[in-house]
């Protein structure tokens, strides 16, 4: 009570007093400078307004002062770092090969090494990949999609030619499905950098700009400020957050106006989520998660209100939020990660304890950052996407299909629809772990956005774009052997894969570093590419080891209790489902895996919860017949 008490004044004291740093340096500007900003129109990239910081307080929703060394780090638009150095060729264009050519086109390196089809996983389900957008959606900002869905549509017409900001992908002539057609490039826009959007010269390197805090907060659903918060997601009572009853279902609260949902099919499907971040609309995963969170957090705040009627909104709140934060990313650490990255992998690594009780590798030295190819790494798991939707009901009977890329920007599709996409998410395979890709995320993506897209084709561009090194370093940074020839990387990449590479690079200093991940052996003991799981446990352990606020700490603000942590522990995806899922009664006790033997369905009060008695306060007076478990 003390803590709370204390910040709350802090709060009160300093509000009226405007801090502004850019985004980029993390330099103090005066507030006549910041006016310059605001007439230049480049405040909202340029600038953050942070209050002053104190050590007693707990996580803030901007991010700021999780690191006092570092402050401003952890906010929105602040910088990535990177593991290694950008390779660029003339005016920090995209490189050129080693001879001094164009790189080979992307649609033609992509559809060289990687095969079209559907192919089941015997193991994981489609609720695996829809938590790990979820996850992934967390660090990631979409604005770069949305630049090109939205505001520049035009970059394979005569307009784009005009336009620097366009970079789209030609189609090679004999292109195995548009040979037949008359598209012959795929539309895409240049990262937005700090230098595209003004905040640094022209003539320095471009580094990539992110709406997104760098640490794992769940920021796309709480926000990452206090006034998005404060307008978009608060109701200001029991801690709750504001929300919407549809069809005898609570969702978040819907857009009246105009909003995201481009592609609903109205008049009939008008929800749109009105939170504090745009994302909750887009990919159908993160859709999903965020309504079943945005439940959990109400049923948390009104479970603590129940066993302490003494505590007010503020502390109801924020304290619900440190729960939901830390149970989604107990379910991410040691659920999620290890079914493709191997649990004794993530052990060995240091990512995960092995106990079930407290740790603390927290170093002040390290702001608060994630590496730029963090997020771009991730895009490999578009290969193991499956494209199909299939609708169940809670007896186990298919209903239907519907495609996955119909359903981005359609949030009102949900409404009729959600009971058996949640039965399906616990009962469809998810696609197998291999060097075959779903022909919808090949060919479709964007559904009715773009004519005709091709997600890996657009992850090999962005990745130039990005200014990555050759793939080659990234195995040298990894694994400390030098490569000198393509027959280096035998022990990487299987001798058929290899070949295609030596199809479409003339050099093996050429291969580009997704290609590489495309074409990996996997890791021992894991499903993910070796590079990949480097490049990924990397920065898990960063994220960990530079987050003041990181759950499993028991010297931090607000701290959990080892009772308490014990319960956060009990976090599961099927108790999450049970929680607050649509129709779910019954489900498998690991969710992200298949029904089966070890593995059988079972009623959901056979499925342990969390018990919120562990944050009870003695100063409250309870009446133990006022609240009971859930």
């Amino acid at each position: 009570m003390f803590f709370v008490f204390i910040f709350g004044l802090f709060i009160c004291g300093c509000s009226a007093v405007p801090n502004y740093y850019e985004t980029y340096t993390g330099k103090p500007i005066s507030e006549e400078e910041y006016k310059q900003h605001v007439k230049r129109n480049t405040s909202f990239w340029c600038t953050n307004e942070i209050l002053p910081c104190s050590p007693l307080e707990g996580r803030r929703v901007d991010g700021s002062c999780n690191n006092l060394k570092y402050f401003t780090m952890g906010a929105p638009h602040t910088p990535f770092y990177r593991l290694l150095p950008p390779v660029f060729s003339e005016g920090y264009e995209p490189r050129l090969t080693k001879a001094g050519e164009k790189m080979p086109l992307a649609r033609g390196v992509r559809t060289n090494m990687l095969a079209e089809g559907r192919v089941p996983d015997l193991q994981l389900t489609q609720m695996f990949t829809h938590f790990l957008v979820f996850f992934t959606g967390d660090f990631v900002s979409l604005h770069d999609t949305v630049n090109y869905i939205i505001w520049k549509p035009y970059c394979c017409l005569e307009k784009g030619k005009q336009d620097y900001a366009c970079v789209p992908n030609a189609i090679p002539n004999d292109d195995p499905v548009h040979r037949f057609s008359n598209v012959r490039c795929y539309n895409m826009t240049r990262p937005e950098t700090y230098q595209s959007v003004k905040c640094v010269a022209n003539n320095t390197i471009p580094e990539r700009i992110s709406t997104s805090t760098p640490l794992l907060d769940l920021s796309h659903i709480y926000g990452n400020s206090m006034r998005s918060l404060n307008e978009k997601g608060r109701l200001f009572k029991d801690g709750l957050l504001k929300f919407e009853i549809e069809a005898g279902k609570i969702w978040p609260p819907s857009s009246k106006g105009p909003n995201l949902c481009y592609a609903n099919q109205k008049p009939h499907e008008t929800r749109c989520h009105d939170t504090p971040e745009d994302g909750p609309n887009t990919i159908l995963g993160i859709n999903l998660m965020t309504i079943w969170i945005w439940r959990y957090h109400n049923i948390i705040a009104s479970a603590l209100s129940s066993i302490n009627p003494c505590w007010n909104d503020e502390r109801l709140f924020f304290t619900t939020r440190e729960i939901v934060i830390a149970s989604i990313m107990q379910i991410s650490f040691y659920e999620l990660l290890p079914a493709i990255m191997g649990y004794n992998n993530l052990v060995h690594d240091g990512v995960l304890c092995p106990d079930l009780g407290f740790r603390d590798i927290y170093n002040e030295n390290l702001p608060p950052q994630i590496s730029l190819e963090f997020p771009f790494a991730w895009r490999w798991t578009h290969t193991i996407q499956e494209g199909v939707v299939k609708l169940y009901d809670d007896k186990g009977y298919h209903l239907k299909d519907t495609k996955l890329v119909n359903m981005t920007l359609r949030t009102g599709y949900l409404v009729d629809n959600i009971d058996g996409i949640t039965q399906g998410a616990i009962r469809q395979a998810n696609a197998k772990f291999d060097y075959v890709v779903d022909p919808d995320m090949a060919e479709v993506v964007l559904g009715p956005h773009q004519h005709a897209s091709d997600v890996f084709t657009s992850d090999l561009a962005k990745n130039r774009q990005f200014l990555f090194p050759p793939y080659i370093k990234y195995r040298e940074f990894c694994f400390g052997k030098t490569i000198n020839s393509f027959n280096d990387l035998l022990d990487a990449i299987g001798p058929e894969r290899l070949e295609l590479i030596r199809e479409k690079y003339k050099a093996v200093e050429d291969i580009d570093l997704i290609v590489g991940l495309w074409l990996e052996n996997y890791i021992p003991g894991g499903r993910v590419p070796s590079t990949f799981y480097c490049i990924i446990v990397q920065q898990l352990l960063r994220s960990i080891a530079s987050d003041r606020h990181w759950y499993e700490r028991p010297n931090r603000p607000n701290a959990f209790t080892i009772d308490q942590l014990l319960e956060i522990r009990k976090s599961t995806i099927s108790g999450l489902l049970c929680s607050v899922a649509d129709s779910i009664t019954e489900v498998q006790p690991r969710a992200f895996y298949r029904a089966g033997p070890g593995n059988e369905m079972v009623s959901c009060d056979q499925i342990p919860k969390m018990n919120i008695w562990a944050w009870q306060d003695p100063t409250c007076k309870t009446n133990p017949y006022q609240f009971k478990q859930s």
